[in-house]
């Protein structure tokens, strides 16, 4: 498994290329702007990208997924709860492509490309679609947690209980050495996220 990380769009937001090394099937998590140089990295990979998968619908992770689909042909996947609040034109979430998602993602729900399998962990709490995405000793946490932080509640259907209850129930339990790769700033391990986390502590 190859992962790349692209640091996109105005408020710079991580965007990540996971590309199966033998098959070079890939999926693109949260491209949230500064779509040619995904499209470069893309292409300096050899990559061939199946689906763009969304941790959560803020302008800032989907703002290049229309421009990204129009160029990779790829199916688009996030939360039935974030593409709603996208398609009511919420503030601060979107834009996404006409007619929302393709396909609508639940917990529990698999990915697959080639070999590699992308397990859905429904974590709402920063907004009520948020999603994870776990893939071998990887995950992709969105603004759910972040490396000594966790996202922010203050936005339309944040609730600060209920992100720390999805991140103790969905992403503490898994392997310490899980790496975390979050929509903002430097990646951690779950590990170290259990035992520094200010905001995970008692």
């Amino acid at each position: 498994m190859e992962i790349r990380k692209l640091v996109t769009g105005i408020y710079g937001s991580n965007c990540y290329i996971v590309m199966d090394e033998t098959t070079k099937e890939a999926i693109v998590v949260d491209p949230g702007g500064d779509v040619e140089d995904i499209a470069g990295a893309i292409d300096a990979m050899g990559a061939k990208v199946l689906y763009i998968l969304l941790t959560h619908g803020h302008l800032d992770h989907t703002t290049g997924v229309a421009k990204l689909k129009a160029i990779t042909k790829a199916i688009v996947c996030i939360s039935k709860a974030d593409d709603d609040l996208i398609t009511k034109g919420e503030y601060l979430f979107g834009p996404l492509i006409e007619g929302g998602a393709d396909k609508l993602l639940k917990q529990w729900d698999v990915i697959k490309i080639s070999n590699l399998e992308f397990t859905c962990l429904d974590t709402p709490g920063h907004t009520p679609g948020g999603m994870c995405f776990k893939v071998e000793n990887a995950v992709f946490t969105g603004d759910t947690l972040f490396t000594g932080s966790i996202g922010r509640t203050d936005f339309t259907g944040g609730d600060f209980n209920t992100i720390i209850m999805s991140i103790k129930l969905k992403l503490l339990c898994l392997p310490g050495d899980t790496i975390v790769y979050p929509g903002h700033g430097p990646s951690s391990t779950i590990n170290n996220e259990k035992l520094g986390n200010p905001f995970l502590q008692g």
